[in-house]
């Protein structure tokens, strides 16, 4: 093995010079670090500047049975960061592909490589006056479009699914060849970038979740900027509401599929998390915040049991009638309803910098994480989602774009998928709250919808990462999280790198045919091994 490897790493460094070929200890620190707490032997990274390097790499690595492992700018905070799935495997680091391929700036159509990330669109957009929206998520600005929609990740922009966007896909195979979609290679790459179904079986669905093939290039269809964006933000003030405004929710998404977005309903924990600092001097014998203190910082934040934010898009309108519908499903259920505009955010954060005392602060703040969320519905990338990694980290984020792992925030994602059914929502709200707490975990949650019949929660269990007690007691609660949930009906849509090789266990027929699959085009196991499998 070790001879391979020294034979494989000469071969490599051929190809993409020396300067692009790290080897232990040399690998740069950004790819050792992990906010779950992951650690992996990682022999040697390759650092690619240009994809037409790739189908020679993957040749080496088949020659000498090398196993390789890719990552785009290996920012997945929470699901593993860079981590591969078992040890040994070499990373190769997609981050400095960063060409934006081609852009239909009529069709609203944008190819572009595994490095380009959601604020260098942001910018190309900007520079070509083009009144397109970025599929933004929370993790931040630097992180990889390409990355989060082969995850199958979502947003809260009219595309709220990232990979049903994706039209397009070219990759390259373990064994160094390239695929392109039929439609592609037949003759009609346009077409292609159009048309996300092609012709014939459907194959780009392959390449996600999956360790089939180094995908060099996608293609996204954009939402055009529209006329109008609202949010709607209200509070529920007692938990019990939350049943009736799941119901309430859902008719609504069903009547104004496009118009209503997505709806994100927030627990107070999670709100305080974004606004407020954690409570270090006050924790209970539990190690958690004591419920009255929760209900005290509640009413200092004006953050209620659950918030709710709904994105409303469209013409003036259209807007305007569904924030008459949406005005009526809640009333009696609904308190602090209100519509927003960008502008409208960015005053009202504004007028609350002016509110003098230790109130004022607090009130500003909540006004401007709110301002910084309307960013967001409007396709502006930031990084107000990311202080949430920190609420249990004593140390202050570096100065620069924020970075978790390298801060050392303990932070692990339980995400799973929930039917919109008021009474299985109930029931997971209750479970999760036992669990967590029962790990000395707070309890944070937001459920988003995904379309009218099935909400995806995100839960980040958040621990002191430096403490081997506490990430323990955060391991042992995921495991608790994905083990109860899964025989109430619920599951993630997504897993880290140590929970992948499980994942195969709960699955045996779907699993056969995925190995099937991968023997043919992967015979020894050489592209990341172990990946959802």
């Amino acid at each position: 093995m070790i001879e391979n490897l020294q034979n494989a790493i000469r071969s490599w460094t051929d190809i993409l010079g020396d300067k692009q070929v790290f080897t232990d200890p040399y690998i740069p620190e950004k790819f050792r670090k992990d906010t779950n707490g992951i650690e992996r032997r990682i022999p040697a990274l390759l650092r690619v500047l240009d994809a037409a390097s790739l189908p020679g790499l993957m040749q080496i690595s088949h020659q000498h049975a090398v196993p390789v492992y890719p990552v785009s700018t290996g920012l997945n905070w929470g699901y593993g960061s860079a981590m591969p799935c078992i040890d040994d495997c070499v990373l190769i680091d997609l981050s400095g592909l960063v060409k934006i391929i081609d852009f239909d700036a009529d069709l609203g159509v944008v190819s572009l490589e595994p490095g380009v990330t959601q604020a260098m669109l942001a910018d190309f957009l900007d520079a070509q006056g083009a009144g397109f929206l970025v599929p933004v998520t929370g993790s931040g600005p630097h992180c990889s479009l390409m990355g989060n929609a082969l995850e199958r990740g979502y947003g809260v922009t009219p595309c709220t699914d990232h990979f049903a966007a994706v039209t397009d896909i070219e990759a390259v195979l373990p064994d160094g060849r390239l695929f392109r979609s039929a439609m592609n290679e037949a003759g009609s790459p346009e077409l292609a970038r159009l048309f996300k179904w092609g012709i014939g079986p459907y194959l780009n669905g392959l390449f996600t979740q999956s360790g089939f093939g180094i995908v060099t290039r996608i293609s996204i269809a954009l939402a055009r900027q529209p006329e109008s964006v609202k949010v709607c933000i209200f509070s529920l003030k007692e938990d019990g509401l939350l049943e009736g405004t799941v119901e309430r929710l859902r008719d609504l998404l069903s009547r104004f599929p496009g118009t209503v977005a997505a709806v994100n309903l927030m627990n107070r924990h999670r709100m305080l998390a974004m606004t407020a600092p954690y409570p270090f001097d006050q924790i209970g014998p539990d190690g958690l915040i004591p419920p009255v203190l929760v209900e005290r910082l509640g009413k200092q934040y004006l953050i209620s049991p659950w918030t709710g934010l709904m994105t409303l898009y469209g013409t003036r309108a259209s807007v305007r009638v569904a924030q008459s519908a949406i005005r009526t499903a809640l009333r009696g259920i609904a308190s602090r309803l209100v519509f927003l505009t960008h502008g409208q955010a960015d005053g009202l954060a504004n007028l609350a910098q002016m509110i003098p005392g230790t109130s004022g602060k607090r009130i500003a703040q909540t006004c401007k994480t709110l301002a910084l969320s309307l960013d967001l519905v409007n396709g502006r990338p930031n990084e107000t989602a990311l202080p949430l990694a920190y609420w249990r980290n004593r140390r202050a984020p570096t100065p620069g774009a924020m970075n978790p792992a390298q801060d050392d925030c303990g932070l692990i994602w339980y995400s799973p998928l929930i039917a919109m059914k008021p009474t299985q929502v109930r029931a997971y709200v209750d479970m999760v709250q036992r669990i967590a707490c029962s790990f000395g975990i707070e309890p944070l949650m937001t459920l988003t919808s995904l379309n009218d019949r099935i909400f995806d929660s995100t839960v980040p269990l958040l621990y002191d990462k430096n403490s081997p007690v506490a990430m323990q007691k955060a391991k042992a609660c995921f495991d608790q999280l994905l083990d109860t949930g899964r025989e109430m009906g619920f599951f993630p849509y997504r897993l880290g790198p140590d929970t992948m090789l499980e994942f195969q266990r709960r699955h045996p027929r779907s699993a056969d045919l995925a190995a099937r699959l991968k023997q043919a085009l992967d015979p020894q196991d050489l592209l990341a091994p172990g990946r959802y499998r």
